[in-house]
């Protein structure tokens, strides 16, 4: 089973270095709230680490990714995921599967998170940009 990172933009482009903003497009977040599923590697780790500081990640459960799936994610023909679908794809994108090949629109979008953010200045531990780990299941159950 491979690790599968969640990637949640945080930030909007004002401002943003020219490369930064290419990496963002790159693993396809191209607005604020957006949600991207990777499969961890040392190339998308190194994209993360670029663009760290408008985007957070971490693993994703399997609990919130079926949640996530039939809430928030699409198919292709802009209507929403069944409940058989959803729970189908969860272990297809956890055993590697892209989200297009399982037929869900690419990138998910989200709700801002309900209570907020902290700081999308300021790393993890005491913000909210950054890498945060299994701790990224409780953001995103917030923003769906």
């Amino acid at each position: 089973m491979t690790e599968l990172y969640a990637v949640v933009r945080l930030k909007g482009s004002v401002k943003l270095n020219r490369e930064i903003k290419d990496t963002l497009i790159m693993l396809n977040l191209k607005y604020v709230n957006n949600c991207n599923l990777l499969k961890k590697s040392k190339e998308i780790d190194g994209m993360l680490k670029k663009a760290r500081s408008c985007i957070t990640w971490g693993e994703i459960s399997k609990e919130t990714l079926e949640k996530l799936l039939l809430k928030r994610a699409k198919e292709v023909g802009e209507k929403n995921l069944d409940e058989k679908k959803a729970k189908d794809a969860a272990p297809k994108l956890l055993g590697g599967t892209k989200l297009k090949e399982v037929g869900v629109k690419v990138p998910i979008r989200l709700h801002p998170a309900s209570k907020g953010l902290v700081s999308i200045r300021i790393p993890f531990p005491k913000g909210d940009v950054g890498y945060r780990g299994d701790k990224i299941n409780e953001l995103i159950e917030r923003m769906i």
